[in-house]
């Protein structure tokens, strides 16, 4: 029998695989649909993402997290959100199909009418799997995610490309989103154990809503806090200034979520599981929020240092305005994994009162001052944007030091460090390779330099994640010979 230790190591290693795959494959996607499609194209998806985001929350209502937060669900508690998933998916369809013309006439565009209700039909695919990663999630079975969410990403990005290289402009990223969900849905019922039963009480749901309702209203304001400037820019500039703003967002959030994803399938749950036990949840808290520190820094802030090159090579030149926003977004990129892990910690105490209320806080704030600004221009609106997203790491730190005991110098001590020796690192980059014009070299330069000084930093200090981090990998190597 596997211990949390084993399974909590095994579950970073398949989260970090898995999303190591499906970003690289994103990558490739990305760099292909970039020079299919223009700018335009992507403008016209991320005007209407947001609403496709908010009808998806609505119809799982917070009851993946309500469901994880149980010592013990049983069947019939999956069975009660099952039914309730499915129904509200197809409510919520009906719901938005007929909504489509207000959207459309939000942003004056009419051809969002028949894009709305063609890409809206990926959640109603969701309502039929939310259960089913539930429990996965809920057992720790992190390899069988990942490799669904692998071959989902397979076989839509095939499809993806397919219809973008066949011409059919925006309906290529529609389509890769919805058949990414549903394959991914059918993927899920293949590994997970659980299957409905026709005996249909929400008993249970009615028990978990008081929980879960708070994570639902917590999740429509992330949407809107990760989505507010894609519905802004829509509204207030072109569907090319969009789509430009839109390309930097999902080439930067490929690598915050590359480094989120791997220590989003364990967690929670891990949380959960030591919640009544202080010290060790803590000492769990801290490890994670090292392991992510050594991974964030270096990598968002490198992934800025070569944000030019990198997309002026892979998607040409057409994309550069989006190189300069995610120069800026790289900063705040780095603070958004560990923001994951205090909130997650601060629910795993049931108090998702103050995750709601911290989360529609910064929304509120975000979309005033987006609004405020607007005006001044997209940079201005950016740069604001990641102010807010740093800012607000700091007070979920604050709202998890009072029910965890994790104080200000842990926190410093555990952060810190990675922050000042990538930074560092990325700087002296920089320098030493300012002199070189030709941009392959310059990108692999600067990937190389970046890496080795940062390694030996890092082993210098005598890092003690690194020497984990190298420890588990020579045991995994031993086992397999």
């Amino acid at each position: 029998m596997e211990n949390l230790k084993d399974k909590t190591a095994k579950g970073l290693l398949w989260g970090g695989f898995g999303n190591g795959m499906q970003q690289f494959l994103g990558l490739a996607a990305g760099i292909v649909l970039g020079r299919l499609l223009s700018p335009d194209d992507y403008g016209l998806m991320a005007m209407i993402v947001v609403f496709s985001l908010i009808a998806n929350e609505l119809q799982n209502s917070g009851f993946k997290v309500a469901l994880t937060n149980l010592d013990t669900p049983t069947s019939r508690d999956y069975n009660s959100v099952f039914w309730f998933n499915t129904m509200m998916g197809a409510l919520m369809y009906v719901i938005l199909f007929f909504s489509a013309p207000l959207i459309a006439g939000y942003y004056r565009r009419p051809e969002l009418i028949p894009l709305c209700r063609y890409a809206f039909l990926g959640f109603v695919f969701s309502s039929f799997g939310v259960v089913q990663s539930a429990y996965l999630f809920k057992n720790l079975m992190a390899r069988q995610q990942a490799q669904a969410n692998i071959m989902a990403t397979l076989v839509s990005v095939a499809v993806g490309v397919g219809t973008a290289w066949l011409g059919f402009g925006y309906w290529a990223i529609a389509s890769q989103n919805v058949v990414y969900i549903g394959t991914n849905t059918l993927l899920l019922w293949h590994y997970s154990s659980w299957r409905p039963s026709f005996s249909i009480d929400f008993g249970p749901v009615r028990k978990m809503f008081r929980f879960s309702c708070k994570i639902l209203l917590s999740g429509i304001f992330t949407i809107l806090n990760n989505n507010i400037l894609n519905v802004l820019l829509g509204r207030y500039f072109s569907a090319h200034a969009t789509g430009v703003y839109n390309q930097a967002y999902q080439w930067h959030s490929k690598v915050f979520y590359l480094i989120q994803g791997s220590v989003q399938v364990v967690a929670q749950p891990v949380f959960v599981d030591l919640r009544s036990e202080k010290e060790r949840q803590l000492k769990a808290l801290r490890k994670f929020m090292r392991f992510t520190s050594f991974l964030a820094f270096p990598m968002m802030f490198g992934f800025g240092l070569v944000s030019e090159e990198f997309i002026v090579l892979t998607i040409t030149e057409v994309w550069r305005p989006s190189a300069i926003l995610i120069k800026y977004l790289s900063v705040s990129g780095a603070f958004v994994p560990l923001s994951f892990l205090l909130s997650n910690v601060i629910m795993s105490k049931g108090k998702s009162g103050v995750y709601m209320w911290s989360t529609i806080c910064l929304g509120v704030i975000q979309v005033l001052l987006m609004i405020a600004l607007h005006s001044y221009g997209i940079h201005t609106m950016v740069v604001a944007y990641v102010c807010v997203t740093i800012a607000w790491f700091f007070v979920w730190h604050h709202l998890a030091g009072r029910y965890t005991g994790y104080g200000v110098l842990m926190v410093l001590s555990d952060v810190l460090p990675f922050c000042l020796s990538a930074f560092a690192v990325m700087a002296l980059t920089y320098f030493m390779t300012s002199g070189i014009t030709n941009l392959y070299l310059l990108l692999i330069s600067r990937v190389v330099i970046a890496a080795a000084l940062y390694y030996f930093v890092r082993r210098a200090l005598r890092c003690e994640i690194l020497n984990e981090c190298i420890g588990f990998a020579k045991s995994r190597i031993k086992r397999k010979q």
